[in-house]
């Protein structure tokens, strides 16, 4: 399968990165282009995709294009296209944050299939997570993007009145685990043990507690009850860390997070 990417910046390399190491891809199934060769010139030749002198070339070449650039320049970028989708039947997969199907339609030819997607940046590592949408042209065709982003996490069918809600939760919210982590850690240098060890420590923490949510049957707040004894240790720094808001605050920044996202200032 031939693979375009339509911008070459942070989140395709994150998702072509994935499917390299995942085998999904070679380099040689990947054909590329953006608007400044020196940004990505490298990578490419890296990684062994074709660098393709300007976007409708890309799509002449591709079975699936990804379309990953600015918000701002999309509507210019696809009135260019358009002629180049009508001549090639090619599967649309967008990531472009904050612009609806409908959107995505007004500049492309009618019955164009097109599927939006919303990954974060943990798909470079296999681990992603995925929201996606499809318009009516795209139902007999978008599994075979949905393939490729099922093979890099985990992808999850939503309405997109619920994209703005799935950013805060799964495209900002690594930040938030990042803050977490790192606040872990400076704890445990607090108290003698060194960055570096302090970071493992409450990284693989993190890392195993998320697995142990996702297999159990059981909610989350249920786990939490098994790892607070009675008078014990844990449960005096669960109900400190609630005195000092932890919780609001988190339901607080994801709120800020979403009401950014749905163009409040």
């Amino acid at each position: 399968m031939k693979i375009g990417f339509i911008g070459v910046g942070n989140m395709a390399r994150a998702i072509i990165d994935g499917l390299l190491a995942g085998g999904k891809v070679s380099g040689s199934d990947l054909y590329l282009h953006s608007g400044h060769i020196e940004n990505y010139g490298a990578y490419a030749e890296k990684i062994g995709a074709h660098v393709l002198n300007d976007n409708a070339a890309v799509v002449a070449s591709s079975d699936i294009v990804v379309l990953a650039i600015k918000p701002k320049i999309y509507a210019r970028v696809l009135d260019v296209l358009k002629p180049a989708f009508a001549d090639h039947k090619v599967v649309l997969a967008s990531i472009v944050s904050g612009v609806s199907l409908d959107d995505l339609a007004e500049h492309l030819p009618t019955g164009q299939p097109i599927v939006r997607l919303l990954p974060n940046l943990n798909v470079a590592i296999g681990e992603g997570m995925t929201a996606y949408a499809v318009n009516d042209s795209a139902e007999d065709c978008a599994q075979d993007v949905l393939g490729l982003f099922d093979a890099i996490g985990q992808t999850m069918e939503l309405g997109e009145d619920d994209f703005a809600t799935f950013v805060a939760l799964a495209g900002s919210a690594p930040a938030f685990a990042y803050l977490f982590i790192d606040a872990m850690a400076r704890a445990g240098v607090k108290h003698g043990i060194s960055k570096k060890d302090a970071v493992r420590i409450a990284a693989q923490t993190v890392a195993g507690s998320a697995q142990m949510v996702l297999q159990s049957p059981t909610s989350p707040n249920d786990l939490i009850d098994q790892v607070c004894s009675p008078n014990g240790s844990t449960i005096r720094g669960y109900l400190t860390m609630e005195d000092k808001g932890f919780s609001s605050a988190v339901v607080a920044g994801l709120d800020a997070t979403i009401a950014r996202e749905n163009g409040e200032k």
